[in-house]
């Protein structure tokens, strides 16, 4: 929360004016820093040493202990590089143990790569390997929750000095910082006078981070004065988080700034990752699921003798349409092109077999050759019809943000799925939730995700609310 003056400042008087002078923190991040660097390194070592009592029965067995030795310079080097020693390492556990985790994996990888080219991975026990890894990440996993616990205990989970300056701008606040305003301590950044700067400089020393809320006639002076005084500055601006800016690009020769408001696609290496993954799953599920889509086909036909898919035409990535194949589950005259009509629990358009289909979600089977073709994933937001409503608005009547879901390609299963989100849209509450969860999905996008959500997806195929 924001506070007057942290327990983490002193305040002195200048010119009668009570200015709250910040302790610096970064000594403390350095210690920390510091500790789990060396302790890591004695962990790893301890890990292997276990390991080679556990599994060759001598304590600091010399082939054991040789390869934790090799992993170590391995395992600091990727952890230097994403950041496992940083501030957030401190402050929260499972960041901190994914991070070290990550260091590990890889390094375990890189040495068993190099290994195997210099034809001594041989000699090389793969059991005291094994165990030296799962022994070290129990043991470094431990030391992050020590430390995360040491930093909240004593320190109020408190590692890095912000302070925001309230200058009659956008409400404003942040967790675990000071809070200041220009009125109660005279404070005018169009005003050349040395006193003030004096204030200011003793106000922000030992600051890592300084927040000013102002008007937008005052940013550029605030800018200039942030920048004079060499801190890590920020202005808030409330124009662009409407404009959903995510950064900004300067063009020195044009004298102008562009904010980012959209980052385009995905990367290369994500993008392949994301395909190849859609692929193996979904041709290894075309070959496995063949026989019971042979058998669906053939009781949908029998049924009534209308035709056994039901292709409708939904809107794709980029707000394309495309066409999105289902298995038939309704009576030819009851089909609803644009989906405007939700379906309802004892619904009268749906067949004996489409009930079946839809309670178990075999209806959607043929979207795995969407996925095939590249028009769907695996997961992602699923798509909805064109005439989908809640509370007798269409979707994208409800809330603004409807379009950005489509900014990643329309999946087979999804995380408002997996969350129960799902059914008929009865309520706008209905749709917002799925929203949410598709937004989130979007915004933190990462393949283990993606696998995550397919194998939790087994366990929801049957619903409820799939009728």
């Amino acid at each position: 929360m924001n506070k007057p003056v942290a327990d983490l400042t002193r305040a002195i008087r200048a010119h009668d004016t009570e200015i709250p002078v910040a302790s610096s923190l970064e000594q403390r991040r350095l210690r920390l820093y510091a500790a789990l660097l060396f302790g890591d390194g004695a962990l790893l070592l301890l890990g292997f040493a276990i390991a080679g009592l556990a599994y060759e029965g001598a304590w600091l067995e010399p082939r054991a202990m040789k390869q934790g030795q090799l992993l170590m310079p391995l395992f600091y080097t990727i952890a230097l590089y994403n950041r496992t020693y940083c501030a957030q390492a401190l402050t929260d556990w499972r960041f901190a143990i994914g991070k070290a985790a990550v260091a590990l994996m890889i390094g375990a990888g890189l040495l068993n790569f190099i290994a195997f080219y210099l034809k001594t991975n041989a000699t090389f026990s793969r059991g005291s390997f094994t165990l030296g890894l799962v022994f070290t990440f129990i043991l470094i996993a431990g030391s992050r929750l020590g430390v995360t616990w040491l930093v909240r205990s004593i320190w109020g989970g408190r590692v890095r000095n912000c302070l925001v300056i309230d200058d009659g701008g956008p409400e404003f606040s942040e967790r675990d910082s000071d809070r200041v305003s220009t009125a109660s301590m005279d404070i005018d950044p169009f005003r050349n006078d040395p006193q003030m700067l004096d204030r200011l400089g003793r106000l922000f020393a030992a600051r890592d981070r300084v927040v000013v809320s102002c008007p937008h006639e005052r940013r550029g002076q605030w800018a200039l004065l942030l920048r004079s005084i060499g801190v890590h500055g920020e202005v808030v601006s409330a124009s662009a988080y409407e404009l959903g800016a995510v950064g900004v690009r300067r063009h020195e020769d044009q004298g102008v700034a562009t904010l980012v408001v959209s980052v385009g696609k995905q990367g290369l290496r994500a993008r392949t990752m994301k395909r190849v993954f859609d692929l193996a799953v979904a041709a290894t599920g075309l070959v496995l699921l063949a026989p019971l889509l042979l058998v669906a086909a053939l009781l949908i036909k029998l049924e009534d003798g209308g035709p056994v898919l039901f292709v409708q035409r939904r809107m794709g990535q980029g707000n394309r349409f495309f066409s999105m194949y289902k298995l038939r589950t309704m009576r030819e005259d009851g089909r609803d092109a644009e989906g405007a009509r939700s379906t309802r629990e004892d619904d009268r358009r749906v067949t004996r077999i489409g009930r079946w289909l839809r309670r178990n979600s075999f209806d959607e089977l043929p979207q795995l050759w969407n996925v095939i073709r590249g028009e769907m994933s695996i997961v992602g937001p699923r798509p909805h019809a064109l005439g989908s409503r809640a509370n007798d608005k269409l979707f994208w009547d409800i809330d603004t943000r409807y379009w950005k879901r489509h900014s990643l390609k329309p999946g087979l299963t999804g995380l408002a799925q997996v969350r129960g989100q799902r059914g008929s849209t009865w309520e706008e509450k209905d749709l917002t939730d799925r929203l949410q969860s598709d937004l989130e999905y979007i915004a933190a996008w990462s393949i283990w995700r993606d696998m995550l959500i397919a194998w939790r997806t087994l366990s929801v195929l049957r619903h409820e609310r799939a009728y």
